[in-house]
């Protein structure tokens, strides 16, 4: 007999079926006991009146895995309308050492800290893999929006000879002797292959050994990378970015609508045009001194609660960032060259994206890397390829910790990662 999901049942009533999951709870009361066992899909209540089968359901503990065969039949205050009764329950393993926290509670009330020291048992909990479902479907999202219009999905090193953003902390290790670190980003790659391809995606892991503590930072985060060739400037990659966005919330509502429904979530609706402004028209909506060169959390909040009131938009683009802000890869603006043609995303009032016009001639590197001291044999490798014919183009950066934890309204990304790396851990 082949196993059948709990989501499974209601097309199964009056047979006999095989479930198999986790012991999610026990209530054994006087003339009958109920056994609610947890698979993938969700909860099944299993109904046991025989006192040879209740005496098993006894020695058993929350999260030992069973196999359950019993009568599938109607009862609308089960768990998706459906119970097994007349069962038989077989261990698949010997008891489990219950968690120390309780799984079948709504909420999990242990600390996050012990949450992810138990990490393993703590996700198994709904609401903490409630997120991971909805992280797996906006990948899912990005990349079918991606594909449709002709983007090549490509794999870039993850140990790098040289630092890719000048400035930023990275992990050193030893790379049979000779120095390497972890990637930042695959910024310089992806940047190469649109002389391949012409519009490149990545999904993958980066590394920033910044030691922020924050709720909002991670050393190890995932990156939805994109870079596109023949833009005319920033705002064509900022218009990608709009149709990737907007494909992402699809993909979630698709393929965990369910999920979505059980939070109570209400996805955004992603303007057909994203409303944008200016770095100084945006210090000046945020009350921040002119000459500030760049937005703080505080500054990012009052910018999103005035694109919700001015604009109904969850999103708002920050255009023209100074240049001494950006990396040195930048492209200027041509009017305005102390200011770039960058950009960042707002979600909520969070910077969720960070991308912009990129150089794409031989010279400007030379010449910016020189303007700001920097010598150029780290990254000649890079820059070299600039040599033999690149586009005019750019792309941007989605942080998917961040674009969950606000999509879910979790306070700290660490809720929405599986196995968070920050500065104090490295387990599990």
């Amino acid at each position: 007999m082949q196993r059948i999901l709990s989501t499974q049942l209601r097309s199964h009533v009056g047979e006999t079926v095989r479930i198999a999951g986790w012991v999610h709870r026990r209530r054994l009361l006087k003339s009958v006991a109920f056994l609610i066992v947890r698979d993938a899909a969700g909860l099944a209540q299993v109904v046991v009146t025989d006192p040879t089968v209740r005496a098993e359901l006894e020695k058993l503990t929350e999260e030992t895995v069973v196999e359950v065969v019993g009568a599938a039949t109607a009862n609308d205050t089960a768990p998706a309308g459906v119970e097994l009764t007349d069962p038989t329950v077989r261990p698949l393993g010997p008891p489990a050492v219950p968690p120390p926290f309780d799984l079948y509670r709504p909420a999990l009330t242990a600390t996050l800290p012990t949450q992810l020291d138990h990490a393993p048992v703590a996700l198994r909990h709904p609401s903490r893999s409630a997120a991971l479902r909805i992280s797996a479907a906006a990948v899912a999202g990005f990349r079918a929006t991606l594909d449709a219009r002709d983007f090549v999905e490509i794999h870039t090193p993850k140990v790098v000879a040289s630092s890719t953003e000048s400035g930023a902390n990275v992990f050193a290790l030893d790379w049979f002797g000779r120095p390497a670190y972890l990637a930042q980003s695959p910024q310089f790659y992806k940047q190469l292959m649109v002389g391949v391809f012409e519009r490149v995606y990545e999904v993958g892991p980066v590394f920033r050994a910044e030691p922020h503590d924050t709720v909002r930072h991670l050393a190890q985060y995932t990156s939805l990378d994109v870079e596109l060739g023949f833009v005319a400037d920033h705002r064509d990659v900022m218009a990608v970015l709009r149709d990737t966005l907007a494909g992402m919330l699809a993909g979630v509502a698709e393929r965990a609508g369910g999920t979505v429904a059980t939070l109570g979530l209400e996805l955004p609706e992603v303007p057909a045009e994203i409303p944008a402004v200016h770095f100084t028209e945006a210090l000046r909506i945020a009350g921040a001194p002119a000459d500030e060169p760049d937005l703080a959390p505080a500054h990012e909040r009052a910018l999103g609660e005035w694109a919700r009131a001015e604009h109904g938009s969850d999103f708002l683009f920050v255009t023209g960032y100074p240049m001494a802000k950006r990396p040195f890869y930048t492209h200027p603006d041509p009017a305005r060259p102390a200011y770039s043609n960058g950009f960042d995303l707002l979600f909520r009032g969070l910077e969720l994206v960070t991308g912009g016009q990129r150089l794409h001639r031989y010279d400007d590197y030379l010449a910016a890397l020189a303007a700001r001291g920097e010598p150029v044999e780290p990254v000649a490798g890079y820059v070299d390829a600039f040599r033999h014919g690149m586009p005019p183009h750019g792309g941007f950066a989605i942080g998917l910790e961040r674009f969950v934890a606000r999509l879910t309204g979790a306070a700290n990304v660490r809720e929405v990662t599986a196995f968070p790396r920050d500065l104090h851990r490295l387990t599990p």
